[in-house]
């Protein structure tokens, strides 16, 4: 069966009486007649907090400015006529309506938006991750994680450009010390040091493929305290060690994470692109050749002790 994998960014927005925008999915469309957050796909390049501000507005004429991260959801949807089953990696922001006037979308993939009270949930037919998301019970959760990476045969042709979801962390200890991996050479980033993290496999939640990827670079258990922050980059022709350029574009989510037995770090997955890893203070971490988004998250996130 064919996989897929999509990135997609939902806004949750609420009015002064505690109603939430849904919009529904127009006939001939898939899931037609559920109800869905406004959003939708984030496009090749695009940052998921513009992502979500485009689609808010296509589908409801609303205009809206993204407040926060509220969380990130993976399911799978099985598609029988093709037949394949695509994976879904939504990020879900809180919005709030800065300007425009309600309205339906024309020949799009929704037909109807519209405000709906909490009592009336229950009601609607619901798209799984939004009844999820709202603690809704939902009667046919179409959700399956937990299935096996995908893997490709000898011979396929490497895509022109690709879009890829990964998870990281911004890990401290109980002594507020932090622990980040040296990229490998032949990678992206080789000899700077980065988050622990990587992309999620096929299947796999986010919280899960960081936790996998602590042990795998670090040799870490972790406890996820929390998500804070979304970003993306856009690389037009990197080559990894096949040496063959891509179209890259990388979404990825950072989580709070805490190693309260902490130990000395070893990279367990031998010939990746982790070559060693180590715990530092922010201060030493400062001082050290760091990838842009260890830079930003040290920088906004390690100012005082956790």
């Amino acid at each position: 069966m064919e996989r897929r994998r999509r990135i997609a960014a939902y806004g949750l927005c609420r009015d002064a009486s505690d109603r939430i925008l849904l919009v529904r999915a127009a006939m001939g469309r898939t899931n037609a007649g559920r109800w869905f957050l406004p959003g939708g796909g984030i496009e090749h390049g695009e940052h998921p907090r513009d992502a979500v501000v485009r689609e808010f507005e296509e589908e409801t004429g609303l205009r809206v400015a993204v407040e926060r991260i509220r969380d990130v959801m993976t399911d799978i949807e099985y598609l029988s006529d093709i037949p394949a089953m695509r994976h879904h990696d939504r990020v879900i922001f809180d919005v709030k309506i800065i300007g425009g006037e309600l309205r339906n979308e024309r020949g799009g993939s929704t037909e109807l938006a519209a405000w709906v009270t909490a009592d009336a949930l229950a009601g609607l037919p619901l798209m799984p991750f939004v009844a999820r998301l709202l603690e809704v019970t939902s009667p046919d959760d179409i959700t399956d994680i937990g299935i096996p990476p995908q893997t490709f045969a000898g011979g396929g042709t490497v895509p022109a450009r690709r879009q890829r979801f990964a998870a990281y962390g911004l890990v401290t200890d109980v002594a507020g010390n932090v622990l980040l991996t040296l990229i490998a050479d032949g990678y992206p980033g080789a000899g700077r040091w980065h988050l622990p993290g990587g992309g999620t496999d096929f299947g796999e939640g986010a919280v899960d493929g960081l936790l996998r990827e602590l042990v795998e670079e670090t040799n870490q258990r972790a406890q996820i305290t929390g998500l804070i922050n979304v970003s993306h980059r856009h690389h037009r022709d990197a080559a990894g060690p096949e040496g063959v350029p891509i179209d890259w574009h990388g979404v990825r989510v950072v989580f709070r994470a805490r190693v309260d037995t902490p130990t000395p770090p070893r990279v367990l997955d031998s010939g990746g692109s982790t070559v060693e890893a180590s715990w530092f203070s922010p201060a030493q971490a400062r001082t050290l050749p760091l990838t842009e988004i260890a830079h930003d998250m040290i920088s906004q996130q390690l100012r005082h002790p956790p």
